[in-house]
This record gives structure tokens, C-alpha cells and sequence, in this order.
């Protein structure tokens, strides 16, 4: 482990519970391999506690900011001063950056990390259409991001109608010329399709589409890491589908992240 000065920037992750975070391990190394003086620390925060963290948060003169996950992605957002438009439509954030002068900067990079991995996989969004299955916290930041990036359709299929019509008009508002659909578990006649709810997760999980829609020429994108081969993406290549696994994902959104606390990333040497 690097060695620990009076100049090293501090950074966090505040969860509840933490022992499971991965983060710190995936950040740390990234510090690392770019020469950078900071090191990632678990922050166990309790909800109740949430506030009264923030604010201190704020005082800590040598902190770039914290990372922010389970349970406090949509109740951190109101403790910051400032969020983006899509950030504060989504409603939820997962990086926060403090500033200089105390000041709280939120940003949501779950829809960002997801584009960021199909660039960096030689995927153009540009002019593309998409399915995304889901209408959760995920499948808000990947909507918008989408839309960012270039794609000309969305359509979003979810169990429930009204969570996909949600998304729907809160994307809406920021892309109000967008065609954005809600659609059905009917994945054909897109360019990409993905999967951003947990389904795939546990075994024996229903399939989160109707994967004998599928068509050859698509691309089947999951969000899910573990595990790497889901159902859907082995359904996807049964019929003839390119695949796009859910860990650049994650790898994407930790250079995201340590981009918009201040980073410069680079490899060291």
C-alpha cells in the first residue's frame, strides 16, 4: 500500500451496509497506476446519520469527495448544492465532489459508465435505436445517457407500464424532441438491446425480454457483472447475437468518477 502524507488527498464511500463494497480495492489501484497522491477510504454512514456526515463532509479541507451507493443515492442529492439537469431529473446521485470553498457538487455516472464501455468497445450510438428493459435507478441514468450519446429511439419496457412511463417523462423534459416509447417485452427492430434491472442475478431469475424476438444483427448489452454470463447474453448468442458484458460498466464509471473528483488520470512511468 502506498505510504500516507499530510499531502494525500482523501476520498470515501459512504454505504450502509459497507463490508461488501468493492470499491475502494477498483479506485485505489486506479490511484495508484496513476501517480496520484489520494487514497479511497470506507465511510460506514447510516441513514439517519446522512445529514450530519454531509455536513461535516463539507469541513474536511484535504477531501476531493465520496462516492455514494446503497441506500444513499436519492437522499444525498438533496444535502449538495449543485446536480446536473439529468442528475436532478433522475433523482439520485452516486459521486459527490467537494470544492475548495465547501461547496457540494453531485453528479449520477451509472448511465455515463454504461455509455463510456460500448464506446470503448468500438460501439458508434450515434443514429442508433435501443431497447432498454428496466425503469429503475440504472435504467433513468442509461436512458438519459443514451439520449446524450446520440441514440435517435428509445424504447423502454418494464413490468409495470407506469415505472417506464415515469422514465419516459422525466427524460422528456431534458430531450423533449427525443422518440422515446414505452414498449413491451418485444426487443425486436433495435440496434441494441439491454438488460438494466437485476434480473440475471440470481438463478433461476425469469428472463427480463422475449429472447425469441431476438434478431442476429443486435447487440445484447448487460449491466450485470456477476454473473458475467447471464441468461439473457447465452439466449443472445444462441441466436446468433453480438454480446456486451456488464463489467465495463463499472470499470468506466471508476475513471468517471475519479475524473469528476479532480483526477487526471494517466499511467504512471
Amino acid at each position: 500500500m502506498k505510504e500516507i502524507t499530510g499531502t494525500t488527498t482523501l476520498m470515501g464511500i459512504l454505504a450502509d451496509p459497507i463490508l461488501q463494497v468493492k470499491t475502494p480495492q477498483r479506485m485505489n489501484e486506479l490511484l495508484q497506476r496513476s501517480g496520484y497522491d489520494g487514497i479511497l477510504v470506507p465511510m460506514h454512514t447510516r441513514a439517519e446519520n446522512l445529514s450530519a456526515v454531509v455536513a461535516g463532509l463539507r469541513q474536511l479541507e484535504n477531501l476531493a469527495g465520496v462516492i455514494v451507493t446503497v441506500p444513499h443515492k436519492t437522499a444525498v442529492l438533496a444535502l449538495c448544492d449543485d446536480a446536473s439537469p439529468a442528475t436532478r431529473l433522475i433523482g439520485a446521485a452516486n459521486v459527490v465532489r467537494r470544492d475548495p470553498d465547501g461547496r457540494l457538487t453531485a453528479t449520477m455516472l451509472d448511465g455515463e459508465g454504461f455509455v463510456r464501455g460500448l464506446v470503448q468497445a468500438g460501439v458508434s450510438l450515434k443514429g442508433k435505436t435501443a431497447y432498454l428493459a428496466g425503469a429503475g435507478g440504472a435504467a433513468n441514468a442509461i436512458a438519459f445517457s443514451l439520449l446524450a450519446a446520440g441514440v435517435t429511439r428509445l424504447t423502454i419496457g418494464n413490468r409495470t407500464a407506469a415505472r417506464a412511463q415515469d422514465v419516459q417523462q422525466r427524460v422528456g423534459q431534458l430531450y423533449p424532441d427525443a422518440d422515446v416509447r414505452v414498449g413491451t417485452t418485444d426487443p425486436s427492430g433495435h440496434d441494441l438491446v439491454i438488460n438494466a434491472t437485476s434480473l440475471g442475478m440470481a438463478e433461476g431469475d425469469p428472463l427480463p425480454l422475449d429472447v425469441t424476438r431476438l434478431q442476429p444483427e443486435q447487440l445484447v448489452c448487460e449491466i450485470i457483472m456477476q454473473p458475467a454470463d447471464t441468461a439473457l447474453l447465452q439466449a443472445a448468442q444462441a441466436r446468433g447475437c453480438k454480446i456486451h458484458y456488464g463489467a465495463p460498466m463499472l470499470a468506466c464509471q471508476i475513471e468517471l468518477m475519479a475524473e469528476f473528483l479532480g483526477v487526471p488520470l494517466h499511467t504512471a512511468g
